[in-house]
């Protein structure tokens, strides 16, 4: 659930109308995981607003094991600040025991975002209605903030999103959560403007059929084509 290029991108999409796509590389050596996840990404604005959408595959000795991906489109016919923003989220499993079914996911709502004058920093906060297909309880609500900061000549870049949903799950027998956080705070060195290396930290709370709250630090590469 990487939504950082559409944060810097979007918030910058008023003064340069770029595309851009990045590949990631990431080892996760949080507990129980120990795996490679490659995340591609792509961006692009247009007159009417943008594009965004990734790609996530999560990779064990065997191949791929999990495939993911979100697509999301703002639009806006305006000069002010908001958006209104369609999205999808959906994926497959393929190993059972190496973690959850990902059901289809449909949301709509509406984008705030505020960036500097420079462009150096900036956040956009998305509210939204989401509906979760076959779901026992389809009807629920989403809260999405997207960061960027880049500082020391863009040499650093600190980039992140917080999503909170609602979406009830079942642990066991009357063990039940209604909510879900997952935030993915992620700290780049820039070589230069194709290459960065460093990494994320995932932070779940009732994520991925785990109760409670989970870290998940990784190390990774990313390459913008």
């Amino acid at each position: 659930m990487r939504k950082l290029i559409f944060a810097s991108l979007l918030l910058a999409c008023g003064t340069v109308l770029v595309a851009q796509t990045n590949l990631q590389l990431h080892y996760d050596f949080g507990k129980d995981r120990n795996f490679v996840t490659t995340t591609v990404e792509r961006f692009k604005p247009d007159k009417y607003g943008s594009l965004f959408y990734f790609i996530d595959f999560n990779h064990s000795e065997n191949g791929p094991t999990e495939t993911y991906w979100e697509i999301a489109r703002e639009l806006k016919f305006w000069d002010a600040p908001f958006s209104a923003h369609v999205e999808y989220n959906g994926g497959l499993h393929h190993e059972p025991t190496f973690g959850f079914n990902i059901k289809n996911a449909y949301l709509l709502g509406g984008t705030y975002s505020l960036n500097s004058s420079d462009f150096s920093k900036g956040i956009s906060l998305t509210a939204s209605y989401k509906l979760i297909q076959k779901h026992s309880d389809p009807h629920n609500f989403q809260l999405t903030a997207v960061w960027f900061m880049h500082f020391f000549n863009s040499k650093l870049s600190f980039t992140g999103f917080a999503d909170f949903w609602r979406e009830k799950q079942s642990f066991g027998i009357n063990d039940d959560a209604s909510f879900i956080f997952l935030s993915e705070p992620q700290l780049w060195y820039n070589i230069n403007k194709i290459i960065s290396v460093g990494g994320e930290v995932e932070l779940g709370y009732n994520f991925g059929a785990v109760k409670g709250f989970k870290v998940c630090p990784t190390l990774g590469v990313k390459c913008n084509l």
